[in-house]
């Protein structure tokens, strides 16, 4: 249970919110705006934070994964646009993120830089070179695709898919040698190296899956519109790390588990609607969320303090 505590807190502290809604606010739970809810921006920023939790975990960041969600987005819109089936437009999007994820990788990892400056220098010149590209423009697809599904179908794989690569990935963490070496690396990279596992090719590996589920969620995001938007992704990363962070991982590295990422990114996420549904000023959404990412990470400062004495 103390083990626990951050994700059971989190989990509360939605329960609390959704029990507050049901009473005050009946119509949050309307079925077809919630499940647009959940497809539209949860399911993809769910994809991404799988990957950000491997990241942290191993003791790294990456706030590049907006201006790569951007870019998959619109390549992959590109090739829609020209004819190209969307399983294959999806393929070739999870591969460019996951070039893009190695090039972040190779920088941190191959020449040991900083992530955070290497990731915010990409996250800017990926973003610049978009913007000058396309000039704003947006990319016609014609009919939202849906993976030829319609809409309630379409909508309900988007969710589902999600969430199923959320538990298998979860599940891998905690059972396969793969998933425990992001742990053992964020924890203590030395010890890892002296063990037997390489910390760069942990960390090189983290940033190229966090790239290729990102390009996944691109396209998630895209098959529901018409047109893609070049300036997609603005503010992914800060709802993606918020997300990790308040669902228990340690921006420290070695801790936390996706469980807890999956309840944070509900509570985050149900913050904007229900203050909509409660007729609320919009301005408290980014004043509640902030109160509560800051305790998160006064919560975990903490715990490392308590640990260390």
């Amino acid at each position: 249970m103390k083990r626990h505590f951050r994700e059971l807190s989190v989990a509360g502290a939605l329960a609390l919110l959704l029990i507050a809604m049901a009473l005050w606010a009946p119509k949050f739970f309307d079925p077809q705006p919630l499940l647009t809810r959940l497809t539209g921006q949860m399911a993809p920023t769910l994809v991404v934070a799988c990957g950000m939790t491997l990241v942290i975990i191993a003791r790294q960041i990456d706030i590049s994964v907006g201006s790569q969600f951007a870019i998959c987005g619109v390549c992959g819109g590109l090739l829609l646009n020209h004819g190209v089936p969307v399983v294959v437009a999806m393929l070739a999007a999870v591969l460019l993120g996951a070039l893009l994820g190695a090039f972040n990788g190779a920088l941190v990892a191959g020449l040991g830089l900083p992530s955070i400056v290497v990731t915010l220098a990409t996250m800017v010149t990926w973003r610049e070179a978009l913007r000058w590209q396309r000039s704003g423009v947006f990319v016609d697809i014609g009919p939202a695709q849906w993976f030829g599904l319609g809409q309630a179908a379409g909508q309900w794989t988007i969710l589902i898919g999600a969430v199923a690569l959320m538990v298998a990935l979860a599940l891998a963490m905690k059972h396969l040698a793969a998933g425990r070496f992001c742990y053992a690396v964020g924890t203590d990279a030395e010890a890892a190296r002296l063990a037997g596992i390489p910390p760069r090719g942990v960390t090189f590996a983290a940033f190229v899956f966090l790239g290729a589920l990102t390009g996944l969620a691109a396209m998630l995001a895209a098959v529901q519109s018409p047109q893609v938007d070049p300036g997609a992704g603005g503010g992914l990363e800060l709802r993606t790390i918020a997300a990790v962070v308040v669902g228990g991982v340690s921006i420290s590295g070695g801790r936390g588990n996706l469980w807890g990422v999956l309840a944070g990114l509900l509570l985050l996420s149900s913050i904007s609607p229900a203050l909509t549904y409660m007729g609320v000023e919009a301005y408290w959404e980014k004043a509640i969320q902030g109160t509560i990412i800051l305790l998160a990470v006064v919560a975990d400062g903490w715990r490392n303090r308590k640990q260390n004495h």
